[in-house]
């Protein structure tokens, strides 16, 4: 890896997508660390998704970020959060929003195959809609997001402003989906369903948190 600036951040999940690509800056990477869980919204989904009364009980702050897509539960040890950002005229930069994050889901299969999962696959169609993805993004999948064994390991959203394209990447270390939807305000009758379809979208990885840092640092393109 050559031409990337890195820094390791630990704090909030709210300062941890606070933060803005400046003027003038170059290829980064922000390795990202969160002090407790955080819910994190979409950049358009409604406060009313979230069972506040829950989530504080549970000691888990409710977040938002910048980019689109379902809610992430993030959580110390159970989540690789890794943002990466070009700035425009990059060779890395695409003008196709969808494309775009191809080269970054690349990444993330090679860093996974560094670490002994070797079966990883970018996709590269469209948005797959399924019965929760508008809740929970990883219910559903995008292009440049990662499989294993059809099950959604990483996921990929984008921020573009005029200073750069900042991709935000999680990857799952852990998988749970009974504790997500105990943080969601849904009907009573909906909790089993969810919790039972959500298994099925998603898998936890099989790889050290640390491990898979330094990989994905080593698989970024020069």
């Amino acid at each position: 890896m050559t031409g990337w600036a890195v820094e390791t951040s630990v704090g909030s999940a709210a300062a941890h997508h606070g933060r803005d690509v400046l003027a003038g800056s170059g290829r980064q990477v922000w390795v990202h660390r969160v002090e407790r869980p955080a819910l994190v919204l979409g950049s358009t989904q409604p406060e009313e998704l979230v069972d506040r009364a829950a989530a504080a009980a549970a000691g888990v702050e409710v977040a938002r970020r910048r980019s689109g897509g379902g809610v992430v539960l993030v959580e110390p040890g159970g989540t690789v959060w890794v943002d990466v950002v070009v700035p425009p005229g990059d060779p890395l930069w695409d003008d196709d929003v969808g494309r775009a994050t191809h080269w970054v889901g690349e990444v993330w299969a090679r860093a996974l195959a560094r670490c002994g999962v070797a079966d990883a696959v970018v996709h590269r169609g469209g948005l797959v809609a399924t019965p929760w993805s508008r809740q929970v993004c990883f219910a559903g999948l995008g292009p440049g997001e990662v499989t294993v064994a059809g099950r959604k390991v990483v996921g990929v959203a984008q921020r573009r402003t005029r200073h750069g394209a900042r991709f935000q990447v999680a990857a799952l270390l852990r998988w749970d989906p009974a504790a997500l939807v105990a943080l969601l305000a849904l009907a009573d009758e909906d909790r089993a369903p969810a919790v039972a379809d959500l298994a099925t979208r998603a898998a936890a990885l099989p790889v050290a948190e640390n491990s898979l840092v330094a990989a994905v640092l080593d698989a970024l393109p020069g």
